[in-house]
């Protein structure tokens, strides 16, 4: 088995990955966090199922340039054997660094399908889609979970699975019940390096407003990157919504200070954002990244007319215009 994993571990430093998020880390965000520091990236959830039987769409969205690796795609889905053969396609056709089995998405569309977080709380069939995924590929297997789901938490979790060869897990800090608010729990993120050998990678919050732990003291994504990899004893950081419209926070968590940026270096990086995008997605590209788009004018002078422009552009030409008439660009800034 080609374990990255451990070489990431072995280098002494923590690891910073981009945690998967549905609709977002498509292969132009994750060149852009690569740029600014990713150690690792996470595609976008994507189906074991409709992989087995219509796989042409999926495929296209896990595709990667080589300069993302170590890339790892992620697969949700409730029946063992649509793993086995999703896993076997994903080694085949995409062949990325590693696969991943979430156990963590709380949404209630994929809760219906017996998939995501509640996977926790049916540990038999959770085991026998872990052991399903290892035995179909020669890629290093990792699973992303929560604290806790139901009747089950994650310590109980891991010693149901602990003789499997999981190479990494990654732990979102919060409840199925949290979902994506509410206070991190470290300390149970601390105990699961007692019941679990491989990598461990500490998720939730960091980056987003209002969820820095008092311990913290300032508020801005290194010293809570910091805090959290002090009380957990984690050996990297997941940072998923906290990247969204500032991709630069991989190089702030690095340095341990929250990096000032101008409008001019932010307009640099979302046109070399919406680039990527519409070089993959060609123009319906810049449309599904409009939400994104929105986000990185958040904290810049005259945010809101700004996202006002945005919502509505169609082409990166588009986006060019918008900047044009920003009057923030008008002030020399060198910062970033």
């Amino acid at each position: 088995m080609r374990n990255f994993w451990e070489k990431s571990k072995n280098k002494g430093r923590p690891i910073y990955a981009l945690a998967p998020m549905a609709g977002y880390t498509d292969s132009a965000f994750r060149r852009i966090c690569k740029k600014f520091g990713a150690d690792v990236v996470y595609s976008e959830m994507a189906s074991a199922t409709a992989l087995v039987y219509d796989p042409a769409k999926t495929l296209e969205m896990l595709k990667f340039d080589p300069v993302e690796r170590p890339y790892v795609v992620q697969l949700f889905g409730a029946k063992p054997e649509h793993f086995a053969a999703a896993a076997r396609i994903i080694t085949e056709k995409i062949g990325p660094d590693g696969i991943d089995i979430n156990f963590g998405c709380p949404v209630k569309k994929v809760a219906k399908q017996g998939a995501g977080a509640i996977l926790m709380d049916n540990m038999p069939l959770a085991r026998e889609i872990v052991k399903s995924v290892i035995d179909s590929t020669d890629l290093p297997v990792s699973i992303k979970t929560r604290t806790r789901v139901n009747n089950t938490d994650i310590l109980e979790f891991l010693d149901f699975v602990r003789d499997l060869d999981i190479a990494a897990l990654m732990i979102h800090g919060r409840t199925l019940k949290q979902g994506f608010s509410g206070s991190i729990d470290t300390a149970i993120i601390k105990k699961a390096r007692d019941h679990f050998d491989g990598v461990i990678i500490a998720n939730g919050g960091v980056g987003v407003a209002g969820l820095v732990a008092p311990e913290d003291k300032r508020d801005n994504a290194g010293s809570h990157a910091a805090g959290l990899l002090a009380r957990t004893g984690a050996d990297g950081i997941g940072i998923a919504r906290g990247a969204l419209g500032r991709p630069w926070i991989f190089k702030a968590v690095r340095t341990g200070q929250d990096i000032a940026r101008s409008p001019r270096a932010v307009f640099k990086v979302v046109l070399e954002h919406a680039r990527l995008t519409e070089e993959h997605k060609g123009g319906r590209g810049i449309v599904e990244m409009r939400g994104q788009l929105c986000a990185y004018a958040a904290g810049l002078s005259g945010a809101r007319d700004l996202r006002r422009r945005l919502v509505g552009v169609k082409t990166v030409k588009d986006i060019e215009e918008v900047f044009r008439g920003y009057e923030g660009l008008r002030v020399p800034d060198n910062r970033f």
